[in-house]
């Protein structure tokens, strides 16, 4: 009778193992959509932004059709990327486009002087912190994920519950990665 006992015992110490193993990785995995839902926020309010900078910037260098154009198709790209992976790329090629704006600006003098054209770039400075800051948090998130997903012995129920890790959300372009050029 008492190996009975014991075995029920330890049959309900596995299932409350289970219960809160499962528990703990649900509320990983919500963490790390609430932290992506911060991301895509903060990038929607890139993307809204993004038409308002275009037009000032087609005032003053309106012969500049295919840097406008770039923006634009980025953007677009941008805003009909569904998944993190996606989202990155499209991200990354508006990074660059919106590049060439800042390249226009130095072109054309007058257009860096403009007041909406520095108030937007204000707008966008702040924003790209706060994805940076969203970013941040969401990779956070995703490592904390990961790591109960892969630790031993939540690993054991993570994959047969369907637990599948997460990737990292990072934008970056060659631009970022490249060394500066000085020269005096």
């Amino acid at each position: 009778m008492i190996a009975v006992y014991v075995v029920l015992g330890v049959l309900a110490l596995l299932a409350l193992w289970v219960v809160l193993a499962y528990n703990g990785l649900v509320k990983a995995r919500n963490t790390v959509d609430e932290a992506w839902s911060g991301i895509d926020v903060q990038l929607k309010r890139r993307h809204d932004l993004v038409p308002n900078l275009v037009e000032s910037v087609k005032g003053y260098a309106a012969h500049e059709r295919e840097t406008l154009q770039n923006v634009t198709v980025a953007r677009l790209a941008a805003v009909e990327a569904g998944e993190p992976a996606a989202v990155e790329r499209a991200e990354a090629r508006l990074t660059t486009a919106l590049g060439g704006i800042n390249a226009l600006a130095e072109a054309y003098p007058q257009l860096r002087a403009s007041e909406n054209f520095q108030r937007l770039q204000g707008e966008l400075g702040a924003i790209e912190d706060e994805i940076q800051a969203a970013r941040r948090i969401y990779n956070s998130n995703v490592q904390h994920y990961n790591t109960r997903t892969q630790q031993f012995p939540t690993v054991l129920i993570a994959g047969t519950l369907a637990f599948a890790p997460r990737d990292f959300f990072e934008v970056e372009t060659s631009a970022e990665r490249a060394v500066p050029q000085v020269a005096f």
